[in-house]
């Protein structure tokens, strides 16, 4: 393979989905970090990921990665992306980003002061039509656009232990 070497910031249920995504696109994931070492070698067993570390910063210390995808609760994860920038990997945070607009900031001017880049993990930018309607909008194909009402819907479990 070629690209970059992916790293998978916890095990739960969105790090599940993601990394299934990765496998289906074709991409590299080496190493995979938990806060447990059990947990860790299970996921990737379940994944054939040949790296399994039962500490975030034994993630961030391994010299395999180049970028890591934060799948930790939200609260976490602008520490978690600051930790990951400081350790000179790339990131990619699944939303929210962060909590607010402080932390956002701190995200960004930490990555830009270490050369890093660092995303936020909302597909919906790239989904094909996304793509046709900026197109559209381009070519003036739809007139002047002067607002813009979207909702995005998701059939989530009410049930408690989803999440």
């Amino acid at each position: 393979m070629t690209g970059l070497r992916w790293g998978i910031l916890a095990t739960g249920s969105i790090a599940r989905t993601f990394t299934k995504d990765l496998h289906v696109a074709g991409r590299e994931i080496v190493a995979v970090g938990s806060r447990s070492d059990v947990s860790a070698r299970a996921f990737a067993e379940e994944f054939g990921i040949p790296h399994a570390h039962g500490s975030y910063e034994a993630l961030l210390a391994d010299p395999d990665v180049d970028i890591i995808y934060v799948a930790t609760p939200h609260p976490a994860h602008a520490e978690n992306a600051l930790a990951i920038i400081a350790a000179g990997k790339h990131v990619l945070v699944e939303k929210p980003f962060t909590l607010n607009a402080t932390e956002a900031a701190a995200v960004r001017d930490a990555a830009a002061a270490r050369g890093v880049l660092v995303l936020e993990a909302m597909w919906t930018r790239y989904l094909p039509h996304m793509v046709r309607i900026r197109e559209l909008i381009a070519d003036g194909a739809i007139g002047e656009v002067r607002a813009v009402f979207a909702d995005h819907t998701q059939q989530i479990s009410d049930d408690p232990g989803h999440r």
